[in-house]
């Protein structure tokens, strides 16, 4: 845990990182809750095999290191034992993990008050109630959006995602960004260009196929075929764990917040994000490579 910020809360602890032995060509897919997670694993997967058919199975085959359900001893041993190139998923900033100079890190952003509405649904569809004072089902008073925004970037909050906390990932990601093996990515600019988004990463793991397979791959990643073959790509999928699979990809689109803010909410927000970033970059952690074309 040398020179690595403490990430500690009831879902994240980044010491388990600890017991892994990184390997040159390991892949870390870096993100806040919520911001493409699922979606860039899906991509890396599809990459690594080629296979637009592969059978993906996230939870165990790129785990989520940080969570503290599973026994860590249990998770590396599993990562120790494979013999293929691995990938291994995170929701610590990147000043909380171990940076390798030859391991890639993918980091991937989202319009902050998007990956928070979407965080709000995805709560709504697991079993976990640590977080029903901060998401309470009936908030007729905004608790919610408040907590989104008082809350702090670290400990129990931290986990809790709020605004804070999506603004340090980023910050962290960025003043790493100038090395070569870690890249940025958003969730706009995955949207409004897959193919794009994949040949980028192929670049960058060095996974080359044809282009009939890379056609493949990008249609076995589209929001609609994941969506319809939920219990396949969802995490830990087809096990019973989220109330429904085919939920977890909810609708995949942006900008539903306008509907939902007051001028009030939407106001402390813009003052949040402008007192802590400059304006290129709230621009880019909004609209993606695009910007403001984005609206």
């Amino acid at each position: 845990m040398t020179k690595r910020k403490l990430y500690l809360g009831p879902l994240t602890d980044n010491r388990r990182w600890d017991m892994v032995d990184i390997r040159p060509d390991d892949v870390f897919v870096v993100t806040p809750p919520k911001c493409g997670t699922t979606w860039m694993q899906t991509m890396v997967a599809l990459l690594f095999s080629g296979d637009p058919e592969v059978e993906t199975e996230l939870s165990v085959k790129m785990p989520w290191v940080d969570i503290r359900i599973r026994e860590m001893s249990e998770v590396a041993d599993r990562l120790e034992a494979m013999l293929h190139r691995r990938s291994m998923k995170s929701h610590t900033p990147m000043d909380g993990l171990p940076l390798d100079d030859q391991a890639q890190y993918i980091c991937v952003f989202r319009h902050p008050l998007d990956a928070h509405f979407s965080y709000r649904k995805h709560l709504r569809n697991i079993p976990m109630s640590w977080f029903d004072t901060w998401y309470p089902e009936d908030d007729a008073d905004g608790i919610t959006f408040r907590r989104f925004l008082d809350g702090g970037a670290e400990g129990f909050d931290g986990d809790a995602m709020p605004l804070a906390h999506i603004i340090q990932h980023y910050k962290a990601a960025t003043a790493v960004a100038h090395r070569s093996n870690v890249s940025l990515f958003h969730y706009a600019d995955m949207t409004r260009d897959l193919t794009g988004t994949f040949t980028k990463l192929a670049d960058l793991l060095g996974a080359s196929h044809s282009t009939t397979v890379m056609d493949q791959l990008v249609q076995a990643a589209t929001f609609d075929n994941m969506k319809a073959n939920a219990a396949r790509f969802a995490p830990s999928g087809g096990k019973g764990f989220m109330k429904s699979d085919s939920e977890f990809f909810h609708s995949g689109t942006s900008g539903k917040w306008r509907e939902k803010l007051t001028d009030k909410e939407l106001a402390a927000y813009n003052a949040m994000m402008d007192a802590h970033l400059k304006h290129e970059d709230r621009t880019w952690l909004e609209h993606g490579s695009y910007g403001t074309a984005a609206l």
